[in-house]
């Protein structure tokens, strides 16, 4: 990159990729203020989650769709725990696997694997789309789920594709354990804190408006925004930012959606303006 981000405050709202984010945006020059979004848990009873591990392990899937990397992670762990870590792993890689972006793509190869198709577009659409080009007739599909989602439509084209579904949701979220990180980072945007909004999923922006209409801050949030730059990783997020009526001030260069494109944006973006701690 040509430009930094020295001395430039860049808020983000991520839990699952944190500490990558916040790692190279501080290799850039940035003070980096956290705010998780929620917490994540391993699903409260391990029981069906162990079961599919024991269900892959003596027979592996023909094919593996991954939606999140955070999923793959959890799954690992679990079969940790039961000392099926290592089976468990020779078993994904026998399956051929879809991975939702580069995320999933990222977590297998933290096991020694790789992906066999990544998304272009990393949503559950995109991936749907993607698996209705493949033939599925008598394969047995395992699907990592994600929480509060919908996964009809892709469940509904891996069965259209002739595939049989084995689902399992390794994790889920606790929302409310983290509203004070919220009412906290939109406090900090209307304080003028921050230089720019780094976003890099739609859920973020859900749950952004989500915890400042129930603690009666949608007011100061949306007045925060006004002066606050906003950050968008691609399209998915820029379009549920305009559903909300917010705008999106910085986009990565190429149609390249990944976090260094965006680093690269922001630091090109706010080049051109001054730290606000440099005014303070």
């Amino acid at each position: 990159m040509v430009e930094r981000l020295d001395g430039y405050r860049i808020l983000i709202l991520e839990t699952r990729e944190e500490a990558q984010f916040a790692r190279l945006l501080t290799e850039q020059g940035a003070a980096v203020l956290q705010c998780p979004m929620f917490t994540i848990h391993d699903a409260p009873d391990p029981a069906p989650v162990e079961a599919w591990i024991r269900r892959a392990i003596a027979q592996p899937f023909d094919d593996l769709v991954l939606t999140t990397g955070e999923g793959l992670r959890r799954l690992v762990k679990a079969a940790r725990r039961v000392e099926l870590g290592e089976p468990l792993i020779v078993a994904i890689g026998h399956s051929r696997s879809f991975a939702r972006g580069p995320k999933p793509g990222r977590a297998l190869r933290e096991i020694g694997l790789a992906a066999s198709v990544v998304t272009e577009v990393p949503t559950s659409d995109g991936i749907a789309a993607t698996l209705k080009g493949v033939d599925l007739h008598g394969r047995r599909v395992g699907l990592q789920l994600y929480p509060d989602k919908d996964h009809s439509a892709l469940i509904a084209a891996i069965v259209a594709g002739g595939g049989a579904v084995d689902p399992v949701l390794p994790y889920v979220y606790d929302a409310r354990a983290a509203e004070s990180n919220v009412l906290e980072a939109i406090d900090a945007m209307a304080a003028g804190r921050v230089d720019a909004l780094a976003l890099t999923s739609s859920g973020q922006i859900r749950r952004l408006i989500d915890v400042a209409r129930a603690h009666h801050y949608e007011p100061r949030l949306r007045a925060a925004l006004e002066a606050t730059p906003i950050a968008s990783v691609g399209p998915v997020v820029s379009e549920e930012l305009a559903a909300y009526g917010l705008r999106t001030d910085i986009y990565p260069a190429n149609d390249a959606f990944f976090m260094k494109p965006l680093i690269a944006a922001m630091a090109t973006a706010l080049s051109t303006r001054k730290p606000r701690a440099a005014a303070q």
